[in-house]
C-alpha cells in the first residue's frame, strides 16, 4: 500500500513539475494561432502539419467565423496550413492552403480573411515584444464587411486607428493603459459599438471587429502577450471590464505550493514504510 501511495505521490510530483516550467521543457519554440475571419464563409476544418519529422497533423473541427484560438506552442520549422468545407472528407482537395514558418520565440497569426469569393489565407507577424514605458500596445484586425472602412478611438476622442479597411490589419500602436471605452465605427459616420475594456501596462492586444448577428458591429479585445516575458495567450480578454487574464504567475505558485505539500507528504509516508519495515 504505501509503495502505492509513494508511486503516485512521485507520479504527481512529475506531472507538477512539468507543468510548472513548459517553457524549459520545450526546445527552440514558437506560436501560431489560427483565425477564421471571412464573415460569408462558412464554417471550415483547419489542417496544421509540419513540412518535416514524424509529428501528427492537427485537426480543428468546425472552425466558424469570428474564431480565432490560442496561440499553440510549436518547433522551430515551416508548416503547412489547410482549410476544407467542415465535414468534408480529410482526402478532399482543400479550399485554401499556405505555408507559415516558424521562427524561435516568433508569434503568428494564420488567418482566413476576405469575402468567400475572394478568399485567402493570410499569415500575419504578431509583435509580442511588450512596450517601452508605461504603455500598452494595440492593433486592429478589421474583419468586418459591413463597415467596409472604420476609425476607432477612445470615446473621449482618443484616436487608435483610422480608415481601417476590410480584410487589413494594422500596425500595433502604443497607447496609456487603464480604462477604455473603445468605439468603433464606419468611416464617415455611422452606428457605432463601444467596447469598454481595461488596458493592462506591458501588455499587447489585438482588437477583432467582426460583423455582429444583429447587424451591427462586434469588437473583441484579444490579449496577445501580458507582461515581459509571460508566455503569449492568444484568447478573449474577459472579466473586469475586458481584461482579467489568467495569471500564469499565480498558476506557478500554486504549482509550487502543492508540489511542496505532496513533497512532505511523500518524506512522511518513506518513514512510515521505514517504521513498519
Amino acid at each position: 500500500m504505501f509503495r502505492r501511495t509513494i508511486g503516485a505521490a512521485l507520479a504527481t510530483l512529475t506531472v507538477v513539475a512539468l507543468h510548472a516550467s513548459p517553457a524549459r521543457a520545450a526546445d527552440a519554440a514558437g506560436y501560431v494561432r489560427l483565425a477564421h475571419l471571412s464573415p460569408d464563409t462558412p464554417a471550415v476544418d483547419v489542417y496544421l502539419k509540419a513540412d518535416s519529422g514524424t509529428a501528427k497533423e492537427q485537426r480543428f473541427n468546425g472552425v466558424a467565423y469570428g474564431a480565432m484560438s490560442d496561440y499553440l506552442r510549436l518547433p522551430v520549422g515551416t508548416y503547412s496550413v489547410a482549410m476544407r468545407k467542415s465535414g468534408a472528407p480529410d482526402t478532399s482537395p482543400p479550399v485554401l492552403t499556405t505555408q507559415v514558418t516558424v521562427a524561435a520565440e516568433g508569434a503568428y497569426t494564420v488567418a482566413g480573411v476576405g469575402r468567400y469569393a475572394d478568399l485567402g489565407l493570410r499569415v500575419l507577424r504578431d509583435d509580442l515584444k511588450p512596450p517601452g514605458g508605461d504603455t500598452s500596445k494595440i492593433r486592429i484586425i478589421q474583419a468586418s464587411v459591413r463597415a467596409p472602412v472604420l476609425d476607432v478611438a477612445g470615446a473621449n476622442g482618443r484616436p487608435i486607428a483610422d480608415g481601417v479597411a476590410f480584410a487589413t490589419t494594422t500596425d500595433y500602436r502604443q497607447v496609456d493603459p487603464g480604462k477604455w471605452t473603445v468605439r468603433v465605427r464606419p468611416s464617415g459616420g455611422g452606428t457605432t459599438s463601444d467596447l469598454p475594456c481595461t488596458l493592462g501596462a506591458g501588455n499587447v492586444y489585438s482588437l477583432l471587429v467582426l460583423d455582429d448577428k444583429s447587424g451591427g458591429l462586434k469588437p473583441e479585445l484579444h490579449i496577445d502577450a501580458a507582461g515581459t516575458g509571460e508566455v503569449p495567450r492568444g484568447g478573449v480578454a474577459t472579466g473586469l471590464g475586458g481584461t482579467a487574464p489568467h495569471d500564469d504567475r499565480l498558476a506557478a505558485m500554486l504549482l509550487t505550493g502543492l508540489a511542496a505539500v505532496l513533497a512532505t507528504g511523500l518524506v512522511l509516508a518513506l518513514r512510515r514504510f521505514r517504521t513498519i519495515s
